[in-house]
């Protein structure tokens, strides 16, 4: 039976109080909670319980595909209810090949271990790779599906809490002490024996302590694991403010991954503030710049700049985009939606916790495929919203790639008012979005692309 959910953002701003410093960025994160968790306990089938973690921490870590980070475009590879459509990773292994011809270049995996939640994001078993979204055999395929098209695959990693195989925490694959568990950890609390969190606690599962040589060693050891025999090339950190970033480089380091970036998701948000995207690179200077960070800034900028018709918000006080991308382009992965925040395909429509203005999606992909960062795809938005909103995000894509769009390309920024912004990137793009209208400086610049209240001019 499919748990019962309610959902709570937990995040808050890390100290801003020091002045923003280039480059310097963080990241933060919303999780869910599983409201029908009114005990500890959680049922495992007896024939998982085996312990089949590797006794040996040295692995030959598989060749990954060869990425051009900076022009890279990620898809996220699920949406909140994609466990419903079982086995998922069928459903993946069958779009291998759309999704390498649209041009994506790595694809954000859901949480493939055993959790005691259907989306994975209450881990019990680290080692058993069978889940909602079907067995390790099926994961391994979609992986080698991708793989084959030059495609690499970022795993899910919810490394902040966890829950024990049959009960409290009864930790097995791999095997670890009460001293794991962080002696503040709120559900339930008082029997956490580790040292206290050095991050955000959750309400719905043991908060693990990270200072632990250990625990550290044993999540590098499963890590390290998942690249050389599931196949995984690099990481997207659930919850990253749950603990320090300083483990977050740890983990990084002891990896190596293709490419890395968290969820800091700061609580705190109002148009002409910064201490947001300060609250971001905070946290990506804890990590000294080894992950990027999802660019909620930039998000919640344009929608608002779309729902009060207030353009003017895109523009920060120096002349540069107001988002994390106007800061640390290199380290920004910008999104339109993902699970948590937009809706879901079938199931019961997802979480839908912040959604992108429904009628003006394009108006953010317009936006972040053409500006500087890393994009990221919402699963739902390529695939099942339609063929002309598919045909419109795979043409954004292709056009960024043609012209050589990065993470670092330049953005001047030539009108930001009620209705309308418009801006040149490089020496070779002109975009607009909004309802307003807005033409190129002269006759040079070529109509390439549009769609509802977006154009895209080249030369």
């Amino acid at each position: 039976m499919k748990n019962t959910w309610r959902f709570l953002m937990t995040a808050a701003l890390l100290s801003t109080a020091a002045l923003w410093r280039a480059p310097s960025c963080a990241a933060s994160a919303v999780d869910e909670l599983n409201s029908a968790a009114g005990s500890a306990s959680v049922t495992v089938p007896a024939a998982t319980l085996k312990d089949a973690s590797p006794s040996s921490s040295s692995t030959v870590l598989r060749a990954s595909p060869s990425i051009n980070i900076a022009g890279a475009v990620m898809l996220q590879g699920f949406h909140w209810d994609s466990f419903h459509t079982s086995p998922w990773w069928g459903v993946i292994s069958q779009k291998a090949g759309d999704i390498s011809n649209a041009g994506f270049n790595m694809v954000w995996f859901p949480p493939s271990g055993q959790a005691a939640s259907d989306q994975g994001y209450i881990p019990v078993q680290l080692y058993v790779q069978d889940s909602m979204y079907g067995t390790q055999a099926q994961l391994q395929q979609a992986i080698s599906d991708l793989h084959s098209r030059g495609v690499a695959v970022i795993g899910d990693m919810v490394l902040n809490h966890r829950v024990g195989s049959t009960s409290y925490a009864d930790f097995t694959n791999p095997t670890w002490g009460l001293d794991s568990i962080c002696s503040n950890s709120t559900w339930p609390g008082g029997q956490g024996q580790g040292a206290a969190d050095t991050g955000m606690s959750v309400g719905y599962a043991r908060d693990i302590d990270h200072t632990k040589t250990y625990v550290q060693q044993s999540l590098i050891q499963w890590m390290n694991w998942l690249r050389s025999t599931i196949g995984y090339d690099g990481w997207r950190y659930d919850f990253a403010l749950g603990y320090a970033g300083t483990y977050n480089k740890i983990y990084n380091d002891g990896t190596s991954p293709v490419f890395a970036v968290a969820e800091v998701w700061p609580s705190s948000f109002s148009a002409g503030d910064n201490s947001n995207r300060q609250a971001i690179c905070n946290w990506i200077d804890s990590t000294q710049g080894s992950s990027s960070a999802f660019d909620f800034t930039t998000k919640g900028l344009l929608q608002q700049a779309i729902e009060q018709s207030n353009y003017s918000i895109m523009k920060d006080s120096n002349g540069k985009p107001a988002g994390l991308i106007g800061w640390w382009p290199q380290k920004a992965v910008t999104f339109v939606d993902n699970h948590d925040t937009g809706p879901s395909t079938g199931g019961d429509g997802g979480q839908n916790l912040w959604p992108f203005p429904s009628g003006e999606v394009m108006q953010g992909y317009a936006y972040i495929l053409t500006h500087p960062g890393i994009p990221c795809v919402y699963w739902p938005h390529y695939f099942d919203w339609g063929s002309q909103m598919q045909s419109e995000i795979k043409a954004l894509i292709q056009y960024r790639k043609s012209h050589n769009i990065t993470y670092t390309s330049n953005v001047q920024i030539l009108a930001a008012d009620n209705s309308r912004y418009a801006a040149q990137i490089d020496n070779s793009t002109l975009v607009k979005i909004g309802p307003g209208s807005w033409q190129p400086p002269d006759s040079s610049w070529k109509l390439t692309l549009s769609g509802q209240n977006y154009a895209v001019w080249s030369k």
